[in-house]
């Protein structure tokens, strides 16, 4: 999905999509009329005239009708085999183009390291994502099937991921579920919110790990995969993630990003059916400052 903001006006807004995605417009016309178009959250018709300001979502991969190139990014590489590959990402990575951004993702990594043709259509399958200052696990689909199999699998909830989170505040309860219906906030539309106007169902899984003097270290376990949900699950109930310049108390932050890395995920191999699950250790920057806070509960 492809997400815009207009920074145009009185344009149509099949010539306004043509122009910002570099594509044809008989191609928009088509998406347009298979309803994978909306403009604050509504389908329109091709001839609606943009307004500065909406916001407009393109629901559907259309990565591969831009002219993306392969670039040679290294990737921390987890697990390869025939089918898939678990990767890796470093916090400040974007997963996949968009305008304005078509270079430096790990889709232009991942075109570069398989060769893959894009004007053939042989597309590299991101089968889930995660936020560009997210660091952690995801899968890739070398095929068509795989990718297919996984996505399904993700939807009928058999792949299970655990993130850690670092938040403010200290949390008091051992564990806890917060169900809350997650969609686009009217006000700013780069963000999400929880609501219950235009949204889908969330549910996120929490348990305490470690309690410093200001913050939280805690594990969450996705039950659903909303756009930015655990990030606006707990600013929700008053202990966003440190760090967060979207969700937080402050837009003071550092480079790294929030404190959110996708530590674990668990699933059934969909071609060998053998069971595969990974780990993998926080990113230095995340590591440092738990330690740096571990000291200061020493000082208590």
């Amino acid at each position: 999905m492809i997400e815009i903001e207009a920074k145009k006006k009185e344009i149509r807004l099949d010539q306004y999509l043509s122009e910002e995605l570099e594509i044809s417009r008989s191609k928009i016309q088509k998406l347009i009329k298979e309803g994978k178009v909306f403009v604050n959250e509504k389908q329109v018709q091709p001839s609606y005239l943009v307004k500065e300001n909406d916001f407009i979502t393109v629901e559907d991969n259309l990565t591969f009708e831009m002219d993306i190139e392969g670039e040679d990014i290294p990737l921390d590489v987890v697990y390869e085999d025939d089918y898939l590959l678990v990767i890796n990402k470093k916090s400040g990575m974007v997963v996949h183009p968009a305008p304005g951004n078509y270079h430096g993702t790990l889709v232009n990594a991942l075109i570069h390291r398989f060769n893959w043709n894009t004007e053939n259509n042989i597309r590299p399958g991101i089968v889930h994502r995660i936020d560009k200052d997210t660091s952690g696990l995801l899968i890739v689909a070398k095929t068509e099937e795989v990718h297919e199999c996984l996505s399904e699998m993700i939807k009928n909830h058999e792949v299970e991921r655990i993130y850690y989170a670092l938040v403010d505040g200290v949390i008091p309860h051992a564990t806890g579920t917060i169900d809350a219906p997650i969609g686009r906030d009217t006000v700013n539309r780069q963000k999400m919110k929880v609501t219950d106007q235009n949204s889908k169902n969330a549910i996120t899984h929490f348990k305490v790990l470690k309690r410093y003097q200001k913050n939280t270290l805690i594990e969450c376990k996705l039950e659903t995969g909303r756009t930015h949900q655990i990030r606006v699950h707990l600013a929700y109930i008053g202990y966003p993630i440190y760090n967060d310049p979207v969700y937080g108390k402050t837009t003071k932050t550092t480079d790294f990003g929030q404190f959110l890395h996708a530590k674990k995920i668990s699933f059934i191999h969909p071609i060998t059916k053998e069971k595969l699950s990974f780990e993998t250790q926080l990113p230095k920057e995340f590591e440092t400052y738990l330690s740096e806070l571990e000291q200061e509960n020493r000082k208590e």
